[in-house]
């Protein structure tokens, strides 16, 4: 059975009514294939109709582009947490405890080749999706160099890196989140120290003719 235009016109005012646009759009759109000229009224609610049917769905659109940017913030969060997490409770000690530093040099070095690929590529992933005063891409910084500085005893390296995210960071703090404002900025402070750590001792070291690098946190 057809729908009549008025019956058709009167559903389009209930589904109005009910904030249900596409239902209503879906009836006006049966009006107007009937052929028949459209009243003022009968276009207004035509209009009323696709224009909230459009704004309804744009926001729909940027509510999933919010959700999906979201999930992808959170996924990254998790995979950087398990780097540092593997790094720290399995990886670094095992490169860096007595027993590995007088082990035959096989043995350490594929511990320290591996701890450094992980750094490397979680440090490559933050760098490529977050902002510099992001506070877990800082914090890579902050323990990519101290790796350099302790376990590979690369003090420039460990220099270079730490002064590129300090310097990065400083560029950009008007994109500081609020919520992580106190966490990256403490997060810088342990930077810049390490930096005049590192070089008051490299400069003594040199002075002196050479000598083991000191270390940004004792054992």
């Amino acid at each position: 059975m057809t729908d009549n235009k008025e019956e058709l016109v009167q559903r389009a005012k209930l589904a109005e009514q009910a904030e249900r646009y596409d239902d209503m759009a879906q009836s006006m759109k049966k009006v107007t294939e009937l052929g028949a000229e459209l009243s003022n009224e009968e276009r207004n609610l035509l209009s009323v109709a696709y224009k909230n049917v459009k704004t309804e769905g744009s926001e729909k659109k940027q509510q999933m582009a919010k959700e999906y940017r979201e999930k992808v913030e959170h996924e990254l969060r998790d995979i950087c947490h398990d780097v540092l997490d593997l790094l720290d409770k399995f990886l670094i000690p095992k490169a860096g405890n007595p027993e590995s530093k007088v082990a035959t040099g096989d043995d350490r070095n594929s511990v320290v080749e591996k701890s450094q690929q992980s750094y490397q590529e979680a440090f490559d992933i933050a760098k490529d999706k977050m902002q510099p005063t992001h506070p877990i891409r800082l914090g890579l910084a902050l323990n990519f160099s101290v790796f350099y500085y302790e376990i590979l005893n690369s003090p420039d390296k460990a220099c270079q890196l730490a002064k590129q995210a300090f310097d990065d960071a400083i560029a950009e703090l008007d994109t500081l989140n609020e919520d992580s404002y106190k966490d990256s900025t403490l997060i810088m402070q342990l930077l810049r120290d390490n930096l005049t750590l590192w070089t008051s001792d490299t400069a003594g070291d040199e002075q002196e003719g050479g000598g083991e690098a000191g270390e940004a946190g004792g054992n």
